[in-house]
């Protein structure tokens, strides 16, 4: 991330003679084309709806998906005809103010009064949306030409556990990192409590920009970094590539498990078996220990049109919502007491989800260790019609407890390598903490 001294606007608009109290009583969302940065969450998804085109009426929307079609012809045809931009283009800070606008809270709040982290999630992804677009902004187009989408979650760190509900929160961020057609954007959450912000998480979402239909992919601007804090931060996104393509690699759909992976499944096979027998089908369940089959839970969510995103598919943020309140689920059933969230990585979305389709949820505990908790969320679309099932999204969240946590066991060979990914997850998650 930036540093504090690049992200000035908030401050700039105070010493105007606002304070951050009339700000948000009064709505203050100036315009990204007059290159203020400051905005109220609230005021997202408002300003992406101007920068697309979109209609706020379900009945209009196919009008407007055809408006946007005319506009391909400002597409550019490489990225060398697009001027460059630097981080500070992109660079937002926006509030949601739970402590100055009571109002809000009730949307917000959960049963243990504290803030629904379903909630934060949708914000996080309308505000990777909106970073991007602010680094793509051009100021002679009245509308964007370019569909941006969230293509994956890299990875959400928690670096505190309580969100208060009726304090004042900030986010800032900005664009890290840009491809060709990809965007990497970095976000930071912070609350404000005892006088004083304290960090409460970092966000890495990596977006992909199509074409106005949102059919092919489509050219952006390159990203100049500015000295070598930037430099920096434009390596590290480098890195973070990398790491994605050779995580994609290995993965246990594609490759077999390594030798020491191998090991430790024949070991866990070996503790399950019946020793009165001589039978590799009887199989018993180990002292302290869960089958990975008894460690489930799933949902089912019909997708109406108040769901939508601005390109009239089903948001990505209203998914991540329902899969983590899905995961926090499982875990607390399995755990039997209220877990906390480590880590969110690996949400990778796969197709979009159309609306009125059948959204299947199932959730795995797949890896325990100490206190921690290690879930997967499978989210798939139905047709009724034809009853094919079509993958849409994977989630991984580590969560954590105050107590040991049983083992979960697997039986099948499948089980086995949801073991190994949950594990994998899991260490990555634990390296990144340490």
């Amino acid at each position: 991330m930036l540093s504090p001294r690049v992200l000035k606007s908030a401050s700039s608009l105070m010493c105007r003679g606002f304070s951050m109290g009339q700000m948000c009583r009064q709505g203050k969302a100036p315009d990204m084309a007059d290159g203020n940065t400051f905005l109220l969450v609230s005021n997202v998804r408002n300003r992406l709806r101007e920068i697309v085109g979109a209609s706020t009426n379900w009945r209009d929307h196919q009008q407007a998906l055809a408006e946007r079609a005319s506009l391909t012809q400002y597409l550019a045809n490489s990225q060398d005809e697009l001027p460059t931009k630097t981080m500070k283009d992109s660079a937002i800070e926006a509030h949601l103010p739970l402590g100055t606008q009571p109002a809000l809270r009730e949307k917000y709040l959960n049963y243990h009064n504290s803030v629904r982290f379903g909630r934060i999630l949708e914000d996080l992804d309308s505000l990777a949306v909106l970073i991007c677009y602010s680094h793509t902004w051009n100021k002679e187009l009245q509308r964007s030409p370019l569909s941006i989408v969230t293509a994956l979650v890299d990875k959400i760190d928690m670096r505190k556990n309580i969100i208060y509900p009726d304090c004042d929160i900030k986010f800032t961020g900005h664009v890290t990192w840009v491809g060709k057609t990809s965007i990497e954007a970095k976000m930071h959450m912070s609350q404000f409590h005892d006088g004083v912000y304290s960090d409460v998480l970092d966000a890495t979402f990596v977006m992909v920009a199509r074409d106005p239909e949102n059919k092919r992919a489509a050219f952006i601007n390159p990203l100049k970094p500015e000295g070598p804090e930037e430099e920096a931060i434009f390596q590290q996104g480098e890195i973070n590539k990398k790491r994605r393509v050779e995580l994609s690699t290995a993965s246990l759909l594609k490759v077999a498990p390594t030798a020491e992976e191998r090991t430790l499944i024949h070991n866990q096979f070996l503790n399950t078996l019946d020793t009165r027998t001589v039978s590799f089908r009887s199989r018993i369940l180990p002292p302290n220990s869960v089958w990975m089959e008894d460690a489930k839970m799933k949902g089912l969510e019909i997708c109406h049109p108040q769901e939508r995103n601005i390109f009239n598919r089903i948001f990505g943020g209203f998914l991540m919502r329902k899969a983590y309140e899905l995961g926090w689920a499982n875990a607390c059933a399995f755990a039997g007491c209220r877990p906390t969230l480590v880590a969110v990585d690996d949400i990778l979305f796969r197709r979009p989800v159309e609306i009125g389709s059948l959204l299947l949820l199932s959730s795995q505990v797949c890896y325990t260790e100490g206190m921690h908790v290690q879930v997967r969320v499978h989210t798939e679309v139905l047709d009724p019609l034809t009853r094919q099932h079509s993958t849409t999204n994977v989630f991984h969240f580590t969560f954590r407890v105050d107590k040991d946590v049983p083992a979960v066991v697997p039986q099948s060979y499948g089980e086995s390598m949801l073991y190994l990914d949950g594990k994998r997850h899991f260490d990555e998650t634990m390296r990144g903490q340490s």
